[in-house]
């Protein structure tokens, strides 16, 4: 019997650091390890910048470096900070390019994997599903465009408006539509009129050998922040952050990227933070040995509407190394942190409400050592990829029809529905 040949079409993938690219190479390899023929149709690695890929240590996967079913597109240098504009056509080139790609290649699939954002990616899979006559799931990542309104710097309202058709477009020819916040739901019925159980829910998540935590070596207390520092983050929470943290003494390591990046660094400088440690952008497996040598990670997502939905990969990678999180969030991401007791959460997005319970789970190393068993017991539970690759497999399957007894309708995801 032959394989199910999947394709996967996707922007961001290995090297490239982020949860976008993680969320791809595991899927890419466990439906491997499941027994699919896949391939994928990405990019030139160049998020958060192009250059960061010189250094060979971020391709330190040899599994995923010269895979022959792995094919790349070439697109030109544009910095994803340069201006909102720059970067949908940075998404438009992208999207042609894989478009010919699919236009004129030999080979066939069972099924297209297309994952968003940016919106135009998701049109090539819909011509992919054309042209292979194979099933069409489309990976919803972050709402597009609401993002595009909720970082407030594109809001041109016929462009939205386009945009919003598209949208609900591309929703009604999938055969499936895979989100990875549970609050998605909503808004995708609301918004497309699709049958629910169309809907499947694979959240970010570990492996399971991600799920053991590193001893900490230094007996200093220490806060964490990794990842992005760009338009949905926080960045003015964040600097009266470490500036309140360093009249309290508390040292903080910041491991980040992204548009915002150096209007918190300057920051630091001008006033001369010592208590803040920056690091710079590096591998996975670096990042979660950093992690795990520190006691408190920091989540910061901005007050807009459509953050409300987002469960940030990050929240999954502190949890996952035994992290209790301190959060200046609201929504799904609030309620999933009270709701399993893995950290604090300041939905008002107060820096001192925030250092106050840092101050407290310094003093209280019986309740880091509890919320970092709730955090474990949570990821084990609902946030493994070797578990939740099995919703995913069962799309591919010829014979499987989304009903009320569907994926969505699991107790998992009854459990993470808030």
């Amino acid at each position: 019997m032959s394989k199910t040949k999947v394709l996967i079409i996707t922007q961001n993938f290995h090297p490239e650091i982020g949860s976008h690219a993680n969320r791809m190479n595991n899927i890419f390899q466990l439906l491997q390890i499941e027994g699919y023929e896949v391939s994928v149709l990405t990019t030139e690695p160049s998020y958060p910048n192009k250059s960061l890929y010189e250094d060979r240590q971020f391709w330190n996967n040899k599994s995923l470096n010269d895979h022959q079913n792995i094919h790349r597109v070439h697109v030109k240098n544009r910095k994803y900070a340069f201006s909102m504009l720059n970067r949908l056509i940075h998404y438009l080139e992208i999207s042609l390019k894989m478009l010919f790609y699919v236009l004129f290649d030999k080979q066939k699939y069972d099924a297209v994997f297309v994952t968003s954002p940016a919106i135009f990616m998701a049109f090539v899979g819909v011509i992919a599903k054309i042209k292979y006559k194979s099933k069409f799931i489309l990976d919803i990542r972050d709402l597009w465009p609401e993002s595009l309104k909720g970082v407030g710097v594109f809001n041109n309202k016929f462009i939205i408006k386009f945009f919003s058709i598209l949208e609900i477009y591309l929703y009604r020819k999938a055969n499936y539509i895979v989100i990875n916040s549970i609050a998605f739901m909503d808004y995708i019925v609301k918004k497309a009129k699709v049958d629910n159980n169309k809907i499947i829910f694979i959240p970010n998540a570990a492996r399971e050998y991600e799920v053991n935590p590193v001893d900490k070596e230094d007996e200093h207390f220490k806060v964490i922040y990794t990842g992005n520092i760009g338009l949905a983050q926080d960045v003015d929470f964040l600097k009266e952050l470490v500036h309140n943290l360093a009249e309290n003494n508390i040292m903080i390591t910041i491991v980040g990227y992204g548009q915002k990046k150096n209007e918190l660094f300057n920051f630091i400088k001008e006033n001369k933070l010592h208590n803040v440690t920056i690091e710079n952008p590096t591998t996975r497996n670096e990042c979660l040995k950093l992690n795990a040598n520190h006691d408190v990670g920091v989540l910061a997502l901005n007050n807009k509407e459509v953050f409300d939905t987002v469960l940030p990969g990050k929240l999954i990678d502190y949890m996952s190394s035994g992290l209790p999180v301190v959060a200046a969030v609201s929504g799904y991401s609030k309620e999933l942190i009270e709701k399993n007791q893995t950290g604090f959460v300041s939905e008002n997005r107060d820096a001192a409400e925030i250092v106050e319970y840092i101050l407290m789970l310094k003093n209280k190393p019986e309740v880091r050592e509890e919320i970092a068993n709730n955090s474990i017991k949570l990821i084990k539970n609902h946030f493994l990829w070797e578990k939740n690759i099995q919703k995913l497999t069962c799309l591919f399957e010829s014979d499987y029809k989304f009903s009320g007894a569907g994926p969505l309708n699991s107790k998992i995801d009854r459990d993470l529905t808030l």
